[in-house]
């Protein structure tokens, strides 16, 4: 208990404590806490909520995590250069904040080489200290109690009840020979990466080779995949698909799938507009599956990462015939990354029943001010639907995904307490509706979306 009033203690003084900026008179003004625009009880409130995280890759704890790359079906550090958004550089100010928190050493960004080897021991005394409780470390410093670990599989120090998993279903969709489909040197990269993780789910169903008809496909190796993935901890499946092809899911007939299946299944090169049948079909047949096994889907939703990612084609508005379908209205879908640059288009679809969003990634590239603009829009229209998140990843040797977790947190916070002080000071809410909001964003609407205990 004391310790939990420590770690609270912590996160209130990141929002409250105008004292910082004299005692530490290097942190910039971009990075003081936002003092004076944030309602003290307001973030008092928001301060001492544990949260679940909805979304994060978390990496294992020593010694494992040398070795791991199962944080990410699809990892995004080979791919062709993007510009990077200004959280993601090497000379980002903030990190000095989450090194300073998370690993007790003062440093300034850019590193210097002789700055670097003093990170990189510091970070290996606490993962010594640490051992196989590391990872939890980690959530303890930030603040949540319970992350969604969106991983290929889970590992040491990645576990329940602290680490719930969210697997990748999107090589389910591939069964064939994907060259017509790799249009782009990215994807040429990944389909390869996703055999890989289908060759896994071929071994964990015992099937040695594709079943020669779609029904047989559905029955040996998809829905027993599902059935697995549920029996070992999963709480939701992701799908990074946007990274594969647009989110423009079809309504194909069953006799159009099986006739594409009948031809694939023999060898033969399918177009893109018949692999697109097939895959639209297998994911409306594994999405009616998850919401009979109590499984939400998880979508990849903003801007994404390397030069060939298609913005256009994540609009969530892409999704809207797959919400009217009335099949699925029994499946939740959780579009991460709340949908930027299309935040109003991705807040509008929360008037579906089963459609909800997360502020993972946001809430570390999109300052605080400027993300509690469009936070404030949602909680306005439809606050039980909003979901705290991180989107926590190994992104470089000195914003790995402590450093991004623990910064994103931060940040999210900060843009809670804003939105909600605007509303309070607007008199659209009183204080303890404020209050009961930050709770439903922190942690209420993601127990009650994946039926968690209070």
């Amino acid at each position: 208990m004391a310790t939990r009033s420590i770690r609270l203690a912590l996160l209130a003084s990141l929002l409250l404590a105008p004292a910082l900026l004299a005692q530490k008179p290097r942190i910039t003004e971009a990075r003081a806490p936002f003092t004076n625009d944030i309602d003290p009880a307001i973030a008092t409130a928001i301060a001492s909520t544990l949260a679940i995280d909805n979304h994060a890759h978390p990496m294992l704890s020593p010694p494992d995590d040398t070795t791991d790359r199962n944080f990410d079906a699809l990892p995004v550090d080979n791919m062709a250069p993007q510009t990077d958004p200004v959280a993601w550089r090497t000379d980002w100010p903030a990190q000095h904040d989450a090194w300073l928190a998370l690993f007790g050493v003062n440093l300034h960004a850019p590193l210097t080489p002789e700055a670097t080897k003093q990170l990189d021991a510091a970070r290996t005394r606490v993962k010594a200290r640490e051992g196989s409780h590391y990872s939890q470390y980690v959530l303890d410093k930030s603040g949540i109690a319970t992350m969604l670990a969106n991983r290929v599989s889970m590992g040491s120090g990645v576990q329940p009840p602290h680490f719930l998993w969210v697997p990748y279903d999107d090589a389910l969709l591939f069964p064939f020979d994907t060259t017509t489909i790799a249009d782009t040197p990215d994807r040429a990269q990944f389909f390869p990466l996703e055999q890989k993780v289908f060759a896994g789910y071929m071994q964990s169903t015992g099937v040695t080779k594709l079943p020669p008809t779609l029904t047989g496909y559905i029955f040996s190796l998809v829905l027993p995949t599902l059935s697995n993935q549920k029996s070992h901890g999963a709480v939701a499946i992701k799908f990074e698909l946007a990274y594969l092809r647009p989110l423009d899911i079809g309504k194909p007939t069953r006799e159009q799938a099986t006739a594409v299946y009948a031809k694939g299944v023999t060898g033969a090169k399918l177009s893109p507009a018949e692999y697109k049948i097939l895959q639209d079909y297998l994911f409306r047949d594994i999405a009616l599956e998850c919401g009979k096994l109590g499984l939400a889907i998880h979508f990849h939703g903003m801007s994404g990462g390397g030069r060939y990612f298609s913005i256009a084609g994540v609009n969530p508005l892409n999704l809207e015939p797959l919400l009217n379908d009335a099949s699925l209205k029994d499946t939740n879908f959780v579009l991460l990354h709340g949908g930027w640059p299309f935040v109003h288009e991705a807040g509008s679809m929360m008037q579906k029943p089963n459609f909800y969003l997360d502020i993972s990634q946001q809430a570390l590239s999109i300052p605080a001010r400027t993300l509690s603009g469009w936070l404030r829009e949602w909680l306005e229209l439809y606050p039980e639907k909003v979901l705290f998140a991180t989107d926590g990843y190994p992104f470089t040797s000195s914003l790995g995904w402590e450093e991004s977790t623990w910064l994103a947190a931060r940040n999210a916070r900060q843009a809670l307490g804003l939105a909600l002080t605007g509303m309070l000071r607007d008199g659209e809410i009183n204080s303890a509706r404020a209050a009961q909001l930050a709770h439903m964003v922190l942690h209420d609407n993601a127990a009650a979306l994946y039926r968690l205990p209070n």
